[in-house]
């Protein structure tokens, strides 16, 4: 499966698809690209026509030196709708993704859309405001230094994580450094998010006004998105379902795609059936 792109007028969007039949949009989260949700695209492009959206700042989408809002992401979902003359479609957001996913479920209830949003299902989805959040990734601020210092200390200290049996958690540490190397947006929100009153486009002030069926997929072990961001989802988007998938933690994309697919399929066939 091989990486397209689309010119969207301003930027460039890169995306994959594969499959036939209704499409459906898939968002990654913080750190991902088209890549990101390729379990659960193996899973429904039988059935479904699968695009994985870069979104703006990400993989090979255009990455425009501005200060990353979600309406900027929005925005860009939005055009590529247009340029690509979809007319009816499914979105499935992961973390910041469905962060992404309910803003532009918001912005198409406030306005006529010429494309027509089916459902929304959002995948440990970030975007709720949580000050408990200030200060938790300041470790990771060396890692924005752009000065070959950082990778000649992280091969040094490689050693150190073999032997203790993390070799695991350095190549997460490493993998972080590469990627905020090459997606501006992880440097934007890392640096312009500092203080709770930086939280400017959260959206749970707003996501009464969803009008789509909803459905919000939680992990019951997630270490990055608390239980109680995805019950503010479910309690505050009109019938709004929540599903917690049993031991999963945030990475339950990769580790529970059959489980996860599996309530997707579901929830989408009641929704064809009660069309």
């Amino acid at each position: 499966m091989e990486k397209q792109f689309i010119n969207l007028g301003k930027y460039t969007a890169a995306y994959t698809e594969v499959g036939k039949g209704t499409p459906i949009i898939f968002l990654h989260g913080f750190f991902g690209d088209a890549w990101t949700l390729h379990p659960l695209v193996k899973e429904l492009q039988s059935h479904y026509c699968c695009i994985s959206l870069e979104m703006l700042g990400f993989g090979d989408s255009s990455k425009p030196q501005i200060r990353y809002l979600v309406d900027h992401q929005v925005e860009f979902l939005q055009n590529f709708i247009s340029v690509k003359q979809i007319q009816e479609f499914f979105l499935v957001g992961f973390s910041y993704g469905a962060w992404v996913s309910a803003s532009y479920a918001i912005s198409s209830a406030q306005k006529q859309c010429s494309a027509s949003l089916k459902g929304i299902s959002l995948l440990a989805p970030a975007g709720i405001r949580d000050d408990s959040f200030v200060g938790r990734y300041d470790y990771l601020k060396p890692l924005l230094w752009k000065t070959k210092l950082v990778d000649v200390a992280l091969a040094l200290i490689a050693p150190i994580f073999i032997l203790r049996g993390q070799k695991k958690d350095y190549q997460a540490i490493c993998e972080t450094r590469q990627a905020i190397l090459t997606q501006p947006t992880a440097v934007s929100f890392l640096k312009d998010r500092l203080n709770p009153e930086d939280a400017v486009d959260t959206v749970e002030n707003h996501i009464h006004q969803i009008e789509v069926p909803t459905l919000v997929i939680a992990a019951e072990c997630d270490s990055h998105i608390p239980r109680w961001h995805c019950e503010v989802y479910r309690d505050k988007i009109p019938n709004a379902q929540l599903s917690i998938i049993p031991n999963g933690d945030h990475d339950f994309v990769q580790t529970h795609s059959h489980e996860i697919s599996n309530l997707l399929k579901i929830h989408w066939s009641e929704l064809i059936n009660l069309a």
